[in-house]
């Protein structure tokens, strides 16, 4: 309105006209003029002088009578009789002169008498920026499928707008939104009309309705606007949606009705057919945002029953919406409420609130130590709500109420001890007086925590492990275990050697992995060198202060046949296995030519040797003893046979991989005279090399029968150590399985062979670790305190 006002003094103080005085000599009185205004000019305003610009004598205006006669439309100007000025009569509105049409002209004819004159005046109105654009309707509605793709096009009605120009009608914007934007296409004389174009899919279920404006803008500065409210609604190929028969139901239930009571039944029909006439029913809460209520509705039938606890004392009345949906393609769906009542029954059980706790007692807590605090509530009134507790019997602990009856302190009442209950689930009662009485429970868990009291115990002592010589260093032979029943740090246990006890001559060649157990050989054995060693293991825990044991440990190193046999005899001068022997032509079958001698460092059947004929020069004439070496004539020297014979005799031993040793006997058939001749050069020299031999002998057997005797003493040893009633029932339980040892005898020459070990009976196992060759008793074999007893294998000859 200020900008309007000022526009029209602006319009009253100066009236701007751009004429153009054509004198078209019409008869030689006609003339025109064309005056120039803008439209709304405030009544009054002077267009122009006509006077003046047709050169007419201001001063007989009057007298000549200056009129404008404009047929219909003379009453918008007329001319001042003084001046001759032409004044604006009436409001000049372009629209209504023109409408659309431009430019605008208003042709007016100027008559004057005396002598009597007509001229022609044009007066062009210029638009102003006075009208805004407008729609047909305050509200436009449009229904879209929801299934239109994207693209899909809604032509609207466009906006009016009855300036012309840059003041028509040149722009459309359309409110913020994720599904449409708006087009414009300019149809010429029907304006521009806009389109709305869809971005994106839509939903109905997600909107099913959008609200949008539409601003139509005009070219003015400033810019005029009309608006429109657009309602585009997504309708469904679904289009009957289900009627419930009741808007609302009401039904009223006792607080304590059990689960599952049967309250009412919403019933909707569809006029559909197929699935978009079949409807089923879900819950829907009256507020937005609350909880689940504590019904449930079947889905199909529409029956709603009871599905958790009432409790009229929280909440007295329900009320809830039930959807009746559809199944079709585009589900449409209806609301039904539904009110439910709860009537009030003494129902209140008592409260317990447990205001502090302490969930972990150490096992050393003193007796009087308080574990919790809690305060007892009732709902219920007068008797109703006076509550005693209670605990369950053989606990260590127990209630103290406080004076006024409402709080209780749970303490201990004994010391406790984690390895016996590590935990306990204390189950407080709190009961009412009412009649009949209700009671409420309360579960409170206390941890009892461990302190460091038990030692590490292995799981045998001592200990007896079997390991097969020829180990390879550094790989794990064995190991031992210890379990801690205390827990956490308390209970993690490192192992060590005890290198005070033990001495450092077998810790050194042993190493030990500290966190499982395992022990380790640095070096490899042999039998024949270290037959036993023991060593002590400490276990000690990680706790404050720590706690530790120690076990000892019995090795036995088990054979291996790792020794090839030796011969003893022949042996030459230079050391080779070879030597001669001479015999008479005349001797008889069965003479002994001489007897082949061999020794072996292992012992059992790794140490048993079997002599053989290798190579023989004649089959026929000589035999050799499988067990003594010696070497006889199957049968007498004819003339025929020849004189010397070669015969290599193969020594092998009884191992599983059997090792062996040759011997090569030059055997000369020499007339009898030569052959006694040569027997007494020969007896010395065989006398003293038996004498030698001898003495090898004697030195073998003394050192194998002091190992014999060694083992025979540790083992009475370990014996005699045993509780009487454990060796009784030993020797029983030996006799029914068989003899601690078993006996292998045979002969061989002037000789008898004993091999003495283990009975290998149905359960005895070997120790994974040991090389595949630790010997494991079955558990009955055990003692009471997990020591294990221990068979050795022996070979011996006498």
């Amino acid at each position: 309105m200020a900008m309007q006002n000022l526009r029209r003094r602006w319009l009253s103080g100066w009236a701007f006209c751009n004429f153009a005085l054509i004198f078209l000599h019409l008869k030689g009185i006609s003339a025109q003029i064309r005056y120039s205004i803008q439209e709304e000019l405030k009544v009054g305003t002077a267009v122009g002088n006509i006077a003046n610009d047709l050169g007419f004598d201001t001063s007989r205006l009057a007298d000549r009578n200056l009129r404008i006669v404009s047929g219909t439309k003379q009453d918008l100007f007329q001319v001042n009789q003084r001046d001759g000025a032409l004044l604006v009569n009436h409001r000049v509105d372009r629209e209504e002169l023109c409408v659309k049409s431009t430019p605008c002209f208003i042709n007016l004819k100027a008559v004057i008498e005396n002598p009597l004159e007509m001229h022609q005046v044009t007066v062009e109105v210029m638009d102003v920026n006075d009208n805004s654009p407008t729609f047909p309707d305050e509200t436009y509605n449009l229904e879209i499928l929801e299934s239109a793709t994207t693209g899909a096009r809604l032509q609207l009605e466009g906006a009016h707008d009855p300036d012309t120009g840059v003041h028509s009608l040149q722009s459309y914007k359309l409110s913020q939104n994720q599904y449409f934007r708006v087009e414009i296409e300019d149809f010429g004389e029907d304006g521009k009309i806009p389109f709305l174009i869809l971005q994106r899919p839509l939903d109905r279920e997600h909107t099913a309705r959008h609200d949008l404006t539409l601003t139509a803008l005009d070219g003015g500065k400033p810019p005029k606007s009309g608006t429109v409210n657009v309602t585009v609604t997504v309708s469904d190929v679904n289009d009957n949606t289900p009627v419930c028969d009741k808007q609302k139901y009401t039904v009223t239930v006792k607080e304590n009705v059990p689960k599952g009571t049967f309250l009412l039944r919403v019933n909707a029909s569809d006029s559909d057919e197929g699935m978009n006439g079949e409807v089923e029913y879900s819950l829907r809460s009256k507020f937005r945002g609350m909880a689940a209520e504590p019904f449930e509705l079947d889905s199909k039938t529409g029956e709603l029953k009871v599905k958790g606890g009432l409790d009229f004392e929280e909440k007295q009345v329900y009320e809830m919406k039930i959807l009746a949906s559809d199944k079709g393609a585009v589900s449409l769906s209806t609301h039904c409420n539904v009110l439910v009542r709860v009537e009030d029954v003494n129902d209140n059980r008592p409260e317990i609130d447990v205001t502090s706790l302490s969930s972990r007692i150490p096992e050393d807590a003193t007796p009087g130590t308080v574990v919790a605090l809690m305060g007892m509530n009732d709902l219920d009134s007068g008797v109703n709500g006076q509550v005693v507790c209670s605990l369950p019997k053989d606990l260590p602990f127990v209630l103290k109420p406080s004076l006024d009856g409402n709080f209780f302190s749970l303490v201990t009442n004994d010391y406790l001890d984690k390895e016996s209950v590590p935990r306990y689930d204390i189950t407080i009662t709190a009961k009412d007086l009412g009649i009949p009485p209700l009671a409420s429970t309360k579960v409170i868990q206390v941890e009892v925590v461990d302190v460091n009291d038990n030692s590490p115990l292995f799981t045998e002592n001592p200990y007896a492990f079997y390991v097969v010589e020829n180990n390879k260093p550094g790989m794990p032979m064995f190991s031992v275990s210890a379990s801690d029943v205390d827990d956490g740090e308390n209970a993690a246990i490192l192992y060590s050697l005890d290198r005070g006890s033990t001495g450092q001559s077998v810790t050194s060649f042993l190493n030990m992995n500290e966190g499982n157990g395992t022990i380790y050989a640095l070096k490899s054995f042999d039998f024949e060198t270290l037959k036993t060693f023991q060593f002590c293991v400490i276990a000690k825990d990680s706790g404050t202060p720590s706690l530790s044991s120690n076990v000892t440990v019995n090795v036995f190193i088990l054979d291996q046949n790792d020794n090839a046999p030796v011969i003893l005899y022949p042996v030459s001068t230079n050391g080779s296995a070879e030597g001669v022997e001479e015999i008479p032509r005349n001797v008889n079958a069965g003479h002994l030519v001489t007897k082949v001698r061999a020794y072996d460092a292992d012992i059992g059947y790794n140490g048993w040797l079997l002599f053989s004929l290798k190579e023989v020069t004649d089959h026929s004439l000589f035999a050799l003893d499988r067990y003594t070496g010696q070497i006889r004539t199957l049968r007498s020297f004819t003339e025929t046979d020849e004189a010397e014979h070669k015969l290599v005799i193969l020594v092998k031993d009884n191992g599983n991989v059997s090792l062996s040793a040759t011997a090569t006997v030059i055997i000369k058939v020499v007339e009898p005279k030569e052959a006694f001749a040569a027997s007494d050069v020969k007896s010395s020299v065989k006398d003293e090399e038996e004498n030698s031999v001898t003495f090898y002998l004697i030195i073998t057997l003394g050192s194998v029968s002091t190992l014999f005797l060694i083992s025979i003493t540790v083992l009475i040893v370990m014996q005699c150590s045993k509780p009487q009633d454990y060796s009784s029932k030993y020797l029983q339980d030996a006799n029914n399985d068989g003899t601690l040892c078993h006996s292998i005898q045979y002969r061989s020459g002037d000789k008898r062979y004993m091999l003495v070990g283990p009975r290998m009976s149905i359960g005895s196992t070997i120790v994974p670790g040991s090389n595949g060759n630790t010997l494991v008793l079955p558990e009955h074999r055990r003692r009471a305190s997990g020591e294990v007893r221990t068979r050795s294998l022996f070979f011996t000859a006498y």
